[in-house]
């Protein structure tokens, strides 16, 4: 916890308004901003004119929207992080190999961010699922990769991560029933993998592993997402498991 008085309360409104944007509210007024910060509409508009000024947004007059100097932020991240850099060697390989999107992605918040991405190989036509970007950020709950992390946190910090928290439904398949939830992470943690069929976008299944470090602790999880109908789960488990598991303790020494 840091101290009252090194808190800077401008700067983490500043913060608030800048991630006010997403892929659902690409361009927003004050009055939405203010919304979605948690802020009133005056000092919103402030800080909305303040990072206009300083070059991290654009604007028409009434509305703003991400300008590119935000990508410095991520553009340093991915320079400097050891996660990405580790792992972008593996995600490629596995990619060549399987002609499949591979990804590296952690846990931040109820969301889970893709901070490393396979490059593109074999037939433009292989399954991308939508949002599957570097940098997207995905319900936890949903996915893969945000079930292998929240089963592998302890149980006081699940407990707390669950507490009042409302499970978005994104397709038919979705679990929302928090008691459903825990049953699933107990299955994951027993397997030590997941595999999550449909439940954050139609059309889409998709099998995660952790990626530990020497100490045990589970830092990342890696995924692999592929259609239905050309890899059902129990292919996937044949096929793209063992590859995942390999890759997992290729890497372990350099987490």
């Amino acid at each position: 916890m840091i101290a009252k008085a090194d808190f800077i309360e401008g700067m983490a409104k500043g913060m608030a308004v800048l991630e006010s944007f997403d892929t659902e509210r690409q361009r927003l007024n004050a009055t939405l901003a203010a919304q979605r910060a948690g802020i009133t509409r005056a000092a919103a508009r402030r800080h909305l004119l303040t990072l206009e000024h300083l070059g991290y947004l654009e604007s028409d007059g009434s509305y703003f929207w991400l300008a590119p100097k935000v990508l410095r932020f991520s553009g340093s991240y991915l320079a400097s992080a050891r996660l990405p850099r580790v792992m972008q060697p593996t995600l490629n390989r596995l990619a060549a190999q399987t002609q499949q999107s591979f990804s590296a992605v952690v846990l931040e918040g109820d969301e889970v961010v893709i901070v490393a991405r396979s490059g593109v190989y074999g037939s433009p036509a292989r399954l991308l699922a939508y949002g599957l970007h570097l940098g997207a950020r995905l319900p936890a709950h949903a996915t893969s990769t945000g079930r292998v992390l929240l089963a592998a946190l302890a149980p006081a910090e699940l407990s707390a991560w669950l507490k009042d928290r409302t499970l978005a439904r994104l397709t038919p398949q979705t679990t929302v029933q928090p008691t459903a939830l825990r049953r699933l992470l107990r299955q994951v943690r027993e397997d030590d993998f997941c595999i999550a069929a449909e439940e954050h976008e139609l059309g889409v299944l998709a099998l995660a592993v952790p990626l530990r470090n020497m100490q045990g602790r589970t830092v990342a999880a890696l995924n692999v997402v592929a259609s239905p109908q050309a890899h059902p789960p129990e292919t996937l488990k044949q096929t793209l498991l063992p590859l995942l598991q390999e890759a997992a303790r290729e890497v372990r020494a350099l987490l």
